[in-house]
């Protein structure tokens, strides 16, 4: 009696152990950024070799991203550098590239600038389109990089595909640049805004000669 009363207490505990193990074994969630990113190719961004684009017609980058190899060609000038090695010259174009990438590729450095701080989303009026929308807003340290404080409200559809954005510089109440990105195109699995249009006038942040090289 005692041998059985013995195997039937193990086995519970057995049983007991295994379903607690098997509790904790949960899936992680998501976040909010790393779902725009993956909405928009971020997961063959793991192949990309070498991307190449014209920001607002003015400035010719090539980046290669696993090196950090980047070429800029404007009217006047043609750079290469590495971020790894900036001087004078180098990090004045890098200012540009920096500034120019993130317009480019937004939904890939929310994931990318994780010293930067992601609200939790919230439903809204989208500034331009006046339709409800998700809202997220990121805001980068007072401290480091090239334009330390600023903020960004991004405005993205259930599909996770961003729609708007307001800039806000330094953090400020009011936004300095509102704008809107659409013509998307893909790119080797890569979607990509093309133009980026202000509600009152025929401004358009525009890119072309986009080309993405897979490996």
């Amino acid at each position: 009696m005692q041998k059985l009363l013995f195997i039937i207490c193990f086995t519970t505990l057995c049983l007991s152990c295994k379903q607690k193990k098997e509790q904790t074994i949960v899936e992680p969630e998501i976040s909010v950024a790393q779902k725009i990113a993956n909405a928009h190719g971020f997961e063959n961004w793991k192949h990309v070799s070498e991307i190449q684009f014209t920001f607002f017609e003015k400035r010719n980058w090539t980046w290669k991203p696993k090196t950090n190899d980047i070429t800029l060609i404007t009217e006047t000038d043609t750079i290469n550098y590495n971020k790894k090695t900036l001087d004078s010259i180098s990090q004045n174009a890098d200012k540009a590239f920096t500034n120019d990438k993130f317009w480019l590729l937004i939904p890939f450095q929310l994931v990318w600038d994780t010293a930067a701080t992601i609200s939790e989303p919230i439903k809204t009026e989208a500034p331009i389109s006046k339709v409800q929308m998700n809202k997220i807003t990121l805001t980068y340290p007072n401290e480091g990089g090239y334009t330390p404080g600023d903020a960004y409200d991004i405005f993205y559809g259930d599909d996770y595909i961003i729609k708007e954005w307001a800039y806000r510089k330094g953090n400020q109440p009011e936004a300095g640049l509102v704008n809107t990105f659409e013509n998307y195109q893909n790119f080797n699995g890569l979607k990509i805004a093309l133009d980026h249009k202000k509600e009152t006038s025929d401004w358009n942040l525009k890119f072309s000669n986009v080309k993405v090289i897979l490996e």
